[in-house]
């Protein structure tokens, strides 16, 4: 069994372990919320090179969260910039149009105010339209030590993977460690192929 965190928009090597693990995976939602990692950060290219997009969360007051307990903040707008980064960044990239529904009513509404499930939503949307099969099971409790692989403190955003076809390859070169969206608005039904390596 591989133990996953949660994850906004996953870097392509995340989907790569969903795909070579199946369902070994597990998503960890026992741990503490750890600020500025993927569970609420994702990296899509511009023009300009690599763009980060945050999720802001409301925070507690006694400081630590598990992730499970984690709410979506509606500070700053943040879903409509991130749809507007997201249409500017991909609207030229040849299967954006055919995915931006899939992803527009995460934008356009509320589906949740939880940042785990908010996650996992975005997560089984994408494997639907990769062509993944993909069945979230969550952690029961947090484990230190066990029989299993630990990659809750993995940072896949530096895990390199198969080049694949992007829209600003030319002026940026080619961009590693982006969010699964940057490989499925290129690469559309073949983004298997580069998850496969």
């Amino acid at each position: 069994m591989i133990i996953l965190p949660s994850a906004y928009l996953a870097p392509v090597s995340y989907y790569a372990l969903l795909w070579a693990h199946g369902r070994e995976v597990c998503i960890e939602q026992y741990e503490h919320y750890v600020k500025q990692t993927l569970r609420s950060r994702a990296y899509i290219a511009t023009a300009h090179g690599r763009e980060c997009l945050t999720v802001p969360v409301v925070h507690s007051a006694g400081g630590k969260m598990l992730m499970r307990d984690v709410k979506i903040s509606d500070h700053g707008n943040w879903r409509h910039l991130h749809w507007q980064a997201l249409q500017t960044a991909y609207d030229k990239s040849p299967f954006f149009e055919f995915y931006a529904d899939d992803f527009a009513h995460f934008y356009e509404g509320r589906p949740t105010e939880w940042l785990l499930e908010f996650n996992l939503m975005l997560t089984q949307t994408v494997c639907r339209l990769i062509g993944m099969e993909y069945s979230p099971t969550l952690t029961d409790e947090y484990c230190k030590e066990g029989d299993f692989v630990d990659m809750r403190d993995a940072t896949f955003d530096t895990v390199q993977t198969l080049p694949y076809y992007q829209v600003f390859a030319e002026r940026n070169g080619f961009l590693g460690g982006l969010s699964i969206v940057d490989l499925l608005f290129n690469m559309g039904p073949e983004s298997l192929v580069v998850l496969n390596y």
